[in-house]
C-alpha cells in the first residue's frame, strides 16, 4: 500500500503537529520574570520559534540588549524555562486540526518519528499532553547543540532505528531547519504550509507543500 519510495515518516513537532508557539511563549515569560526580566508578545516569540530553548533564550536577550549576558543567568533561564515547559506542556496550545486523525490512519502502515530541536525530555511531555506519543515508534530531540536541525544526525539515527533508509524517510516540518536537515540526510521533504516557517525564505523550494494535514496522504499514496 502506498508509495514504495516512503517507508516511514518523521514530523517536526513545533508548529508541524502542535501549535505549542502559546505555551513556548508562557514558558520563555515565566523564565524572564524569575530572573527579573520582561516578558514578549506572542507573535515576537513565535518568529524565534524552531531551534530549541538555548537560541531562543538568546534571541530573548538579545532582544533585551543583553546579548552578552552572563553565562549563569542563561543558565538560570533555561533551567526556569524548562520547570514551566514541564508543569504544563501544552494548557495554552493544541494539536493542530487534522493531526489525530493523520496520524491515526498512518500508524498501521508507516512507522513514524519525531524529529524536533526541543529537547527530548520536554518533547515527550508535549507529545504525552498533546495524546500523540502512543502514536510515534520513536522520538528524536536535539539533547546537544550539534544534534539540532539542519544537522541530519536526528533523521540518520530514526532511519536507523525505524529499519529504513534515509532516502525512505519522509520529512514533514514548517522550517528551513526541517527542509535543511532533510537534504543533508538525503530525506525527502514535505513543507507543512499551517506552521510558523515563512516559504519563500527557503534558499530551495521544497518537492512537496501541504497546506492541510490530510493533504499528505495522496503523497504517500494513501
Amino acid at each position: 500500500m502506498g508509495n514504495p519510495s516512503v517507508l516511514a515518516l518523521a514530523f517536526d513537532l513545533d508548529g508541524t503537529l502542535v501549535d505549542s508557539a502559546p505555551d513556548i511563549g508562557h514558558a520563555l515569560n515565566q523564565a524572564l520574570h524569575e530572573s527579573g526580566l520582561r516578558g514578549f508578545a506572542l507573535d515576537r516569540v513565535r518568529a524565534w520559534i524552531g531551534d530549541g530553548p538555548d537560541p531562543l533564550i538568546a534571541r530573548a536577550l538579545a532582544a533585551l540588549g543583553q546579548a552578552e549576558a552572563d553565562p549563569a543567568l542563561r543558565t538560570a533561564l533555561r533551567a526556569a524555562f524548562d520547570r514551566a515547559t514541564l508543569a504544563a506542556p501544552l494548557a495554552h496550545g493544541t494539536v493542530f486540526e487534522g493531526i489525530d486523525a493523520l496520524l491515526q490512519q498512518l500508524q498501521p502502515n508507516w512507522p513514524m518519528a519525531v524529529i524536533t530541536n526541543k529537547p527530548t525530555a520536554l518533547a515527550r511531555a508535549v507529545l504525552d499532553a498533546a495524546g500523540l506519543l502512543p502514536r510515534l515508534a520513536a522520538v528524536y530531540g536535539a539533547d546537544v547543540a550539534a544534534m539540532r536541525k539542519p544537522a541530519p544526525a536526528m533523521l540518520q539515527q530514526a532511519a536507523q532505528q525505524l529499519g529504513v533508509a534515509p532516502q525512505q524517510l519522509l520529512m514533514v516540518g514548517d522550517s528551513a531547519a526541517d527542509m535543511g536537515a532533510a537534504a543533508a540526510a538525503g530525506a525527502p521533504a514535505v513543507w507543512a504550509g499551517w506552521g510558523y516557517g515563512l516559504l519563500h525564505a527557503l534558499p530551495k523550494a521544497p518537492r512537496w507543500r501541504i497546506d492541510r494535514p490530510d493533504e499528505l496522504l495522496p503523497i504517500l499514496g494513501a
